[in-house]
């Protein structure tokens, strides 16, 4: 099978999971439990599609797949806005597989989703952050800093506030470390796989934003109908088009260059796309009733983390100037 049908399954498979599991109602009891996320979810996304373990080669209990491949999951994840702690354990499988001898057992361990796993960047902040010290998970952190790598064989974590509520963070500091290696560039591989689950989130936003055009009437007619709108909404489907062309072509080719560019049009993408449904919605979407304003702060969220875009931004600059 060539990879892009291997792939429209994996994207059909997933987006099926989400239909069944992963309602709006499902969604909010997921946020609001003591974990942050669904672990029946999770554990069937584990074991029947393999999420955990795209990234993975074969001969270390993974499906030997592609970065490509875990963008998919995560675009679709995206759309609904489901938590998972799918990132940070793709990122830390990454970071393992740069050493020169992986740690195989660490790695089928969280390929099989029986470990969690984060990154942590410099600012000590990772997605994950709040789950991995927690004394019933198996926790696997890795700090990337200063070109190198390191397993943090002790530490502490604690979560912290978020604008989000479907993105739970925590702020974890290392005890003990073992060197691991040389930073392959972990970043940008993070950089892009949030681009295209901002992707997700930004194509069904603008899904939700149509729909509810058709359906609000308003001096007799829908209020889609209006021209206003109509050229409103056709901008925001260009931008979320451009964008992700533009993330497409960052997994095809993985370079810094590429992850800052799709960081900061995908960040541009979603904001813009949110903060244009908070506007045509109304009044009700910034009710707690309301999934747009769970998109709005999902949108915020993320484009703070990993770097705000004006720090792309000038990483750009400097490849330009």
């Amino acid at each position: 099978m060539a990879r892009n049908e291997e792939r429209d399954l994996l994207r059909q498979t997933v987006a099926a999971l989400v239909d069944k599991h992963a309602t709006p109602e499902a969604v909010r009891t997921a946020m609001e439990s003591d974990r942050g996320y669904d672990e029946s979810l999770w554990q069937l996304l584990c074991e029947q599609v393999g999420a955990a373990a795209l990234v993975v080669p074969e001969e270390l209990g993974g499906a030997g797949g592609q970065l490509g491949d875990a963008a998919v999951v995560l675009e679709e994840l995206g759309k609904a806005l489901v938590p998972t702690p799918l990132l940070g354990t793709v990122l830390a499988e990454l970071a393992l597989l740069a050493a020169p001898e992986p740690d195989a057992e660490t790695l089928e361990q969280l390929a099989e989703g029986s470990a969690i796993g984060a990154v942590v960047f410099g600012d000590g902040y990772a997605a994950n952050g709040d789950l991995v010290g927690a004394a019933d998970v198996h926790g696997v952190v890795i700090g990337a800093q200063d070109g190198q790598l390191q397993r943090w064989t002790a530490f502490t974590a604690e979560p912290v506030a978020t604008m989000d509520p479907t993105r739970r963070l925590g702020r974890v500091t290392a005890e003990q470390t073992a060197a691991i290696g040389a930073d392959p560039g972990i970043a940008d591989y993070a950089a892009i796989l949030l681009a295209a689950e901002q992707i997700g989130a930004a194509s069904r936003c603008l899904d939700l934003t149509v729909q509810y055009t058709k359906d609000r009437v308003q001096f007799g007619r829908p209020i889609g109908s209006f021209q206003a709108l109509k050229h409103r909404m056709a901008d925001l489907y260009v931008d979320v088009s451009a964008a992700r062309a533009v993330v497409d072509d960052a997994l095809a080719e993985p370079s810094a260059t590429a992850a800052a560019l799709a960081r900061v049009v995908a960040s541009e993408a979603f904001s813009k796309v949110a903060g244009e449904a908070v506007q045509l919605h109304g009044g009700i979407a910034i009710t707690w009733e309301s999934d747009i304003q769970l998109y709005f702060k999902r949108a915020h969220g993320s484009s703070q983390l990993l770097g705000q875009p004006a720090e792309h931004l000038r990483r750009l600059q400097t490849e330009v100037f």
